[in-house]
């Protein structure tokens, strides 16, 4: 195993870029079971990271602390140069508005059309400042993944491949400068996970977001990772491009791009 020294990430780039998360020395544990001893990563602007691993490992705790619903044990969480710890309601409020979550579920509220789930952050987040109607955001919101078509439906009538589009929206109508995604290919044939795949992609593109993916996919990791980080025994135990990870001799790294 490498170190965990190996596997920090430096605070600021080769070419001096301040990260915009910073995860340093981050401690977790639910009794006796400790699921981040040590975990550190810095995150760059722009950069999709994929975290990958076992399950039950931590992947979702790691960035569920990230936008403050777990709170961590120990060591030191900085987003956007912020000290989550630090942060009162108020400011992690506002510190969430800059930062979009795609739930495994989708958790689109069952009882609300998919207008109204896109309604949502826009009515609940009135501080921050909109340009546009709440219409216009909520139809380009389902342009931009291709279900213009549904804004009257009931989750109940989607599919499973159309409520992960629905949840993508929701997270990015806010225009967040971080995306996380969790899990987002899990339960859907792999021709919808390749329509995913793809969508998180241009996603990206078009509005230059951080993204993290936890994701046991490999196709996903191979077509969207800047860099993939291997979460094991609770550290960041080994990270790299795709093409330099698989030709690691490492027992881990084989276990999940064995063919």
């Amino acid at each position: 195993m490498e170190s965990v020294a190996q596997n920090i990430i430096p605070s600021k780039s080769a070419t001096g870029i301040e990260p915009v998360i910073e995860i340093l020395h981050l401690q977790k544990a639910f009794g006796s079971n400790v699921v981040l001893r040590d975990f550190n990563l810095s995150i760059y602007p722009g950069e999709n990271i994929v975290v990958m691993g076992k399950s039950g490992i931590g992947k979702t705790i790691l960035i569920k602390c990230i936008i403050g619903l777990v709170k961590p044990d120990g060591g030191t969480m900085r987003v956007f140069g912020q000290d989550i710890s630090k942060l009162d309601h108020r400011e992690l409020d506002e510190l969430r508005m800059r930062i979009g979550f795609v739930f495994q579920s989708s958790a689109l509220y069952d009882s609300m059309t998919v207008r109204q789930n896109l309604e949502f952050p826009l009515r609940r987040h009135r501080r921050k400042k909109i340009s546009g109607n709440i219409e216009d955001l909520v139809r380009e919101a389902l342009k931009n993944v291709g279900l213009e078509n549904a804004i009257d439906l009931m989750p109940s009538e989607l599919s499973g491949g159309m409520r992960k589009r629905i949840g993508i929206a929701r997270s990015l109508i806010l225009n967040p400068e971080i995306v996380l995604y969790d899990e987002p290919t899990t339960g859907l044939d792999p021709i919808t996970s390749e329509e995913i795949t793809r969508l998180i992609m241009e996603l990206q593109q078009k509005y230059k977001t951080t993204s993290i993916i936890i994701t046991h996919d490999v196709d996903l990791a191979k077509e969207t990772a800047n860099r993939i980080v291997f979460l094991s025994d609770g550290i960041a135990y080994l990270q790299g491009a795709y093409d330099e990870l698989i030709k690691k001799d490492d027992p881990l790294i084989k276990q999940f791009f064995k063919k």
